[in-house]
């Protein structure tokens, strides 16, 4: 089994299938997620860096942030 930590080399993981909002902007100003290999979360990269590190989250972590924001939680964060 593949170690996983935050952090790591998005490269690592070879087997993620990575996928952006359908809201992206055609400047690459997004993030990019893929379900975890092993299935215990969901990994998050910047697309402008696909090599760059990849912060891990369960799926309870990703969960609280999605209603959060669908819940307006975050809105004030926008500027």
């Amino acid at each position: 089994m593949q170690h996983l930590y935050n952090g790591m080399p998005a490269t690592e993981l070879s087997a993620a299938r990575w996928q952006k909002s359908q809201r992206s902007n055609p400047h690459g100003n997004c993030v990019e997620m893929a379900a975890l290999p092993d299935g215990r979360g969901v990994a998050v990269r910047n697309s402008k860096d696909p090599e760059g590190p990849a912060l891990l989250f369960t799926w309870a972590e990703i969960a609280a942030f999605v209603h959060g924001a669908r819940d307006g939680d975050f809105d004030n964060l926008l500027g």
